[in-house]
């Protein structure tokens, strides 16, 4: 079943504006224009509230898992958080091993290490023509191309003014471990689910 729209996250959720690793803004990690040092950067939540910086990502490819670190990653267990909810403390234990993004020739793919399902919504991974984006449900040890650069170009507005100074949500995946959202659940909106990800990816 198709989901309703929702506003970007960081809108929705009224992003905060902590600093992101190298000490610059969100907005400067987001709009540098000729930065080709990192090709997405990861943002870590618990409903609607952002815990810990941006995380950059330079490497091709990045393990996110909670307190079993394997070699090198991004450990969410290891952010502050300051969420007493039962929800999002039993769903945070759950996360386990997390999951990989590789970024590969024809776009990222995100692969579920972890030992229950995730939920996944991306511009790119539905027709261009719908109004609703569907929410992906990926079980373990399955993975799924999350995001594709060649459709995401082609479905931006390069004349669009707004486009120009912000990122365009079509370059933006919404990732919640456990817990789905959207009109076949009972969370509607992303900034509901206890523990999930926003990952933004350099479009420049």
């Amino acid at each position: 079943a198709d989901c309703p729209d929702s506003v970007p996250s960081s809108t929705e959720t009224g992003g905060t504006n902590c600093l992101a690793p190298g000490g610059l803004s969100d907005s400067q990690v987001l709009q540098e224009p000729g930065d080709r040092s990192h090709w997405c950067v990861v943002a870590y939540w618990e409903e609607k509230t952002r815990v810990g910086r941006l995380y950059s990502v330079q490497e091709p490819s990045l393990d996110i898992f909670y307190d079993l670190p394997q070699g090198n990653g991004f450990c969410l267990g290891q952010l502050n958080s300051d969420n007493k909810s039962q929800l999002v403390q039993k769903v945070r234990s759950k996360i386990g091993y997390g999951i990989q993004l590789t970024k590969e020739v024809d776009g990222v793919w995100v692969y579920n290490r972890s030992s229950y399902p995730i939920f996944i919504k991306s511009a790119t991974l539905d027709n261009p023509d719908s109004r609703t984006l569907l929410v992906h449900k990926v079980f373990p040890g399955f993975s799924i191309k999350a995001f594709d650069y060649e459709k995401a170009y082609s479905l931006q507005r390069p004349n669009d003014h707004e486009f120009m100074q912000q990122p365009w949500t079509g370059f933006t995946v919404q990732i919640s471990f456990v817990k789905g959202w959207g009109q076949c659940y009972t969370r509607q909106f992303i900034s509901s689910c206890p523990c999930w990800l926003e990952v933004i990816f350099n479009n420049r």
